[in-house]
């Protein structure tokens, strides 16, 4: 087990408490600035006209009864999120973060977060209210919700209110889960555990020494990270932050990078396919328009972070001022308000080259250079942080697991959320966990992870993992060889699984191919295939994908699919949903590259 230090002692008791102490100290500095695609002016707002509008957002909430009310946010990014979250917070409402629907296909969704939270009111943009009027047959259960557009609302109502007394324990938001593995489910994240994460952050961070930090983010607002990293942490240090719609950074890699450039950025949190999708796509000519120097906090999470994608784009952008040391690895999940461990934003993430033979054993054995057996490359998400527990444990006998020795990850401390709305059962079980010895209460958080050296490095969740022939695989692991075995295969579109047929465990691939790649059967000249296109025999590339799986796993691999790009099932923050695409592909369901 490892502990950290304690965290300086939090001046904040709500949330609200920390937007006022901005309204009274620095009135008129800019807050938030949205950056808008293409060349028209970014919105900005001052901690005066955000403290303005959340107060007259709070008036209408207020003559809506939605005190201790919880209330679905259904809003792209940009501006007025902010002001829908931090206007719930305000008046002791429940914010409920989600997404707005892009078809018909994501309604689902948000129809089970409406029923799991009792949402009764809903604040949305006039665009969104007149696409869900065009699908009112299909959700006739949401639209006798309460609809409010906060781009409409008449601020004139900025009078006086009577607040509610709101409290350290007063619950904030649910998080709704992103699903990779279940339904999603409700996190309960009170003001206190919002306000020690968000401290751990800054201190951890090292925010609290920059002298102008800067904040850049185009992670989605809905989603525990951009939320809490990107959008509250510089409410809570005071300082501005530029941020996107994440649509923009996918579209175009190359814009995030500008804004920190740009605007001094001085941190920014992503995933690790964001860094590798900037390494491949942005060229050598933009990158001579870059200055990265400013960056100091590099914090790649959120999914398996890759110590080759660190070493690419170091080297990539190492030209426009960007230092290794200044990036971070870090771990988390919404069931501790977002951040568990990190690493330190002054020296390079520690990476272990371990065998590979032994991981399959739930073993992690350091090998040295010369060892010419199969390694694999392991990276430290950094101590645990700010007066967390982090304990590895056999999660079929709850005992702890021995140096070395892979396990669930437990997690204690003032970050650990309330537990699942309105679910007892589930939260007993991943919140009430108990060592063998009677130690507890902790987290289980379901991810596999091992202590070396006080630092955590993360194995991928226990549900997910692949056991064939007694021995142990990792899904991410071979997702990420799959990924890098052609460059037909898209970055973030592989997944991997088991299923069971004649009495014993088979290993089933799926992976999307670039829109940029067509089918052709081998020696096929294939003249109807636009000259624009790359032509690839469908068979060489399944075998180029089973060689590089054999050779680098020694595992027999049952099925190779090629899909459709987009087509693998992910979550709504983009993690990759295994068992729905175990089931798709048990069901047929898939769309296959050729049809």
């Amino acid at each position: 087990m490892v502990t950290s230090g304690s965290v300086p002692t939090l001046t904040y008791s709500t949330l609200v408490d920390v937007l006022e102490t901005r309204l009274q100290e620095t009135p008129d500095q800019v807050a938030y600035t949205f950056l808008r695609s293409g060349n028209n002016t970014p919105d900005r707002i001052t901690y005066r006209q955000l403290a303005h509008q959340v107060h007259a957002l709070s008036v209408v909430l207020h003559h809506h009864q939605s005190v201790g009310q919880r209330v679905l946010l259904l809003l792209p990014s940009g501006l007025p999120y902010i002001i829908a979250y931090l206007s719930c917070l305000s008046i002791g409402a429940v914010a409920v973060p989600a997404y707005p629907p892009h078809s018909v296909r994501s309604l689902p969704r948000i129809q089970s977060i409406v029923a799991d939270s009792q949402a009764s009111i809903v604040l949305t943009t006039e665009h969104v209210w007149h696409k869900i009027q065009q699908w009112r047959e299909h959700i006739p259960d949401l639209t006798d919700l309460t609809w409010l557009t906060v781009d409409t609302f008449d601020e004139t109502l900025s009078t006086e209110l009577v607040k509610p007394v709101i409290e350290r324990t007063t619950l904030a938001f649910l998080q709704y889960t992103s699903g990779s593995t279940s339904l999603p489910k409700g996190v309960m994240v009170s003001h206190e555990n919002l306000l020690h994460n968000l401290s751990m952050m800054y201190t951890h961070w090292k925010l609290d020494m920059q002298e102008h930090p800067v904040g850049v983010s185009w992670l989605p607002i809905f989603h525990d990270m951009g939320l809490i990293a990107g959008m509250l942490l510089p409410l809570y240090g005071g300082f501005p932050a530029f941020f996107m719609a994440p649509t923009d950074f996918i579209h175009r890699p190359l814009c995030w990078l500008q804004a920190l450039s740009e605007y001094r950025g001085t941190y920014s949190c992503a995933p690790n396919f964001a860094y590798e999708l900037c390494v491949r796509r942005v060229n050598d000519a933009d990158i001579a328009t870059l200055d990265l120097q400013h960056w100091r906090v590099a914090l790649n999470g959120a999914e398996p972070i890759q110590a080759r994608t660190l070493e690419r784009f170091t080297e990539k952008f190492a030209v426009c001022g960007f230092q290794p040391q200044h990036f971070l690895a870090g771990y988390g999940l919404a069931e501790a308000t977002l951040m568990v461990s990190c690493g330190n934003p002054v020296t390079s993430p520690s990476v272990k080259t371990v065998s590979r033979d032994h991981l399959t054993q739930h073993v992690v054995k350091e090998v040295a250079e010369n060892d010419h057996r199969p390694v694999q490359e392991l990276i430290s998400c950094g101590p645990p942080s700010g007066e967390q527990k982090v304990l590895i444990v056999h999660p079929e006998t709850c005992e702890p697991c021995s140096s070395h020795e892979v396990g669930e990850i437990w997690v204690a401390g003032p970050s650990v959320a309330q537990g699942y709305w309105q679910n007892p059962t589930e939260t007993t079980e991943t919140f009430q966990a108990y060592v063998a010895n009677g130690e507890g209460p902790f987290l289980r958080t379901g991810d596999l992870g091992v202590l070396l050296e006080d630092e955590l490095y993360l194995m991928g969740r226990l549900k997910d993992l692949i056991i064939i022939g007694g021995r142990n695989y990792y899904p991410q692991d071979i997702e990420m060889t799959v990924e890098q075995s052609h460059d037909a295969i898209r970055l973030g579109g592989c997944a991997s699984f088991s299923v069971t047929t004649e009495y014993q465990e088979r290993l089933v691939i799926l992976a999307e191919v670039s829109h940029r790649y067509k089918p052709i059967q081998r020696h096929q000249t294939s003249p109807q295939v636009p000259s624009h296109y790359i032509k690839v025999p469908e068979q060489e590339l399944i075998q180029t994908i089973r060689r590089a799986i054999v050779d680098t796993y020694d595992v027999p691999i049952w099925k190779v699919v090629l899909l459709k790009a987009g087509s693998v099932c992910k979550t709504s923050s983009g993690k990759i949903q295994r068992r729905a695409c175990q089931a798709a592909f048990l069901a047929g369901n898939l769309k296959l590259w050729d049809s």
